[in-house]
């Protein structure tokens, strides 16, 4: 004759039972209270990613903008146009990755009119839709709507172009009338 082997929860003792269950509820809790100790870590870490991923998109946008005013004489009045140089000065149209429609703020050489619209004015640079505050720092603004990656220097009081905040303009020399190089800035 044949034994029957029973599955392992029904050989405990019938008054140990509510042990394992008690442990199993206890294991549980304990690794929801680590889960919710590493989230905000992880929420940091992913919006640091997008804020690199911001300054990456924003920072080509300029210097593809840059490129096309070297090369055209002007400057774009549609990102589109950055496409249809040849060669392109722009692998893809970026997206703004801290706005879920992915919409960019155009910074433009002339003021817009009294009703804000800014089609058809040359485009000089983008910033980001977003409202919201970062971790990281950017040309000494906090806020991702304040950061502008311009690719006309201080045009319209926007920083932007080559020159970073904290570094001085490359020095160029100037010959003097005793033919001797001076350093200027």
């Amino acid at each position: 004759m044949k034994r029957r082997t029973q599955p392992f929860l029904l050989r405990v003792p019938a008054g140990q039972r509510g042990y394992i269950l008690a442990m199993l509820l206890g294991l549980t809790l304990v690794m929801g209270i680590f889960l919710t100790r590493a989230m905000p870590s992880v929420v940091a870490e992913v919006q640091r990613g997008a804020e690199a991923e911001l300054v990456f998109r924003g920072e080509a946008i300029a210097k593809g903008i840059r490129l096309y005013q070297q090369r055209t004489g002007g400057y774009p009045l549609k990102l589109e146009e950055l496409l249809k140089v040849k060669p392109p000065v722009l692998r893809k149209l970026y997206k703004d990755p801290m706005t879920p429609n992915g919409e960019w703020d155009l910074i433009t050489a002339v003021q817009p009119g009294p009703s804000g619209d800014k089609t058809g004015l040359p485009i000089v640079g983008v910033r980001s839709t977003s409202h919201g505050n970062s971790y990281r720092v950017y040309q000494g603004k906090s806020m991702y709507s304040e950061w502008a990656f311009s690719a006309a220097d201080n045009l319209l009081g926007v920083p932007g172009g080559l020159q970073r905040p904290g570094m001085s303009p490359v020095p160029t020399t100037t010959p003097t009338p005793s033919n001797k190089p001076t350093e200027t800035q």
